[in-house]
């Protein structure tokens, strides 16, 4: 098994996943690495990579006119990072920065959606596990919109 399988099936997001699956998705990745501060992707630019975090945590960002970027979330090692990839027309909906040094195995989007594409299956199983993915962010995002706005005319 390669090494990249390895790590995918020490992470929570691929519990469960066959072994074949695992390999497949294993074969369009590889091991890359941020140094803190750098931009790991931006808001607007074309999604062609998805990553899974094995070391630090990366904060992911939405532009707010006359406010700059705004941390929406902290992403941190074992969760995945990018769903963009995933859905046409494949842009960054958010942006994201390295919070510290980062370790990451990022997976190639044009291979991986292939591969998709070769066994419905496996697209549907991601496209799943993506999708809770999506639901638990966007209910982040809620909370922390509502500690924001929340107490707005109480006073």
């Amino acid at each position: 098994m390669s090494g990249v399988a390895d790590l995918l099936n020490e992470a929570p997001f691929f519990a469960g996943l066959r072994a074949d699956w695992v390999e497949l998705i294993a074969g369009c990745g590889s091991n890359v690495s941020f140094d803190a501060g750098a931009a790991i992707f931006r808001e607007g630019d074309s999604a062609d990579t998805f990553y899974l975090l094995r070391h630090g945590s990366v904060a992911l960002e939405a532009y707010v006119p006359n406010g700059g970027e705004l941390v929406i979330e902290t992403i941190d090692a074992g969760d995945v990072l990018g769903w963009s990839w995933l859905f046409p027309p494949y842009r960054w909906h958010f942006g994201a920065h390295a919070a510290g040094e980062v370790r990451a195995t990022a997976f190639d989007a044009a291979c991986l959606r292939g591969k998709c594409d070769a066994d419905p299956a496996l697209g549907y199983e991601l496209t799943k596990r993506f999708a809770q993915t999506m639901v638990e962010r966007l209910q982040w995002t809620r909370l922390r919109l509502l500690d924001v706005y929340g107490n707005v005319g109480t006073g």
